[in-house]
């Protein structure tokens, strides 16, 4: 599904302070060594919705540095950066965790700043699948008020806790079903390629989005003159419409009672 040379991109894990849109920032860096196409790079804010203990922390460091780390500070709200390949196009993607607790908390501050949305709760847990609901709800109600729709995501994580499975996937399937949005199960301890790939449809469907409102260049055609040659001698050559000129044929007969038929015809062509 992805086409880029893995190999390629090397991540350092935790070695230089990214910035932070809101609260502090976790120290994280990635470096992408792969030749990059001069195509220019495109933007992607991701944030990630959900309430507190359904793994948003885990899975967004997860995808930066390959790496699992199971304890994070709840109350922290950081804003990462990763130079991603997707689809042989670079994107610069901002990941924000966010920091609510068991709701949807001052929704403005993401809900103006990203352009996709990745809603996480945890299979285990069904408490944080219904709150997944109101970010739902919220996220609707925002991209209804601004006549702009966004990319969402329904995560379903920590699949590696399958036995005590609380939300079964045809739960979540429905959910994404009703409000319209893309469905996924991951593990954030396991599985880096199927975290990547949900980061990954993220970005690639906001920028099919961007793509859809951008605004429809006009259309210009320029006007060719056309010119026709008949191989009959006794034709000449046929100008263009737009240099043609109209002539009007009456009827040479004075002693007609009938007013004669009126012709209109394009000069060149021959009245017998």
């Amino acid at each position: 599904m992805f086409e880029e040379n893995k190999s390629d991109i090397y991540i350092s894990p935790f070695r230089q302070r990214m910035s932070s849109m809101f609260g502090k920032s976790r120290s994280c860096s990635v470096v992408n060594l792969s030749t990059i196409p001069d195509r220019g790079v495109n933007e992607c804010n991701i944030a990630m919705l959900g309430c507190r203990g359904s793994g948003k922390s885990a899975l967004t460091v997860k995808f930066l540095t390959k790496r699992f780390i199971s304890e994070y500070d709840p109350n922290l709200e950081d804003t990462y950066t990763s130079e991603e390949i997707v689809d042989q196009q670079p994107v610069l993607l901002k990941v924000m965790d966010t920091a609510d607790q068991d709701g949807p908390v001052n929704c403005e501050r993401y809900l103006n700043w990203a352009n996709a949305f990745i809603v996480v709760y945890s299979i285990d847990n069904r408490r944080s699948f219904e709150a997944c609901r109101l970010y739902l709800d919220t996220v609707s109600i925002h991209t209804k008020g601004v006549q702009q729709e966004y990319p969402v995501i329904l995560l379903g994580n920590k699949l590696d806790m399958e036995r005590y499975r609380q939300v079964s996937k045809s739960d979540g399937l429905s959910l994404a079903s009703k409000y319209g949005c893309l469905f996924y199960e991951v593990s954030a301890c396991l599985d880096f390629d199927s975290v990547q790939r949900v980061f990954h449809e993220a970005a690639r469907e906001a920028r099919r989005e961007t793509e859809r409102n951008l605004p429809v260049r006009p259309l210009f055609i320029s006007e060719e003159k056309a010119v026709v040659s008949l191989s009959s001698a006794n034709y000449k050559e046929l100008p263009s419409v737009a240099q043609a000129k109209v002539i009007t044929v009456k009827s040479s007969r004075a002693q007609s009672k009938r007013r004669a038929p009126t012709l209109t015809l394009l000069k060149g062509f021959k009245i017998f």
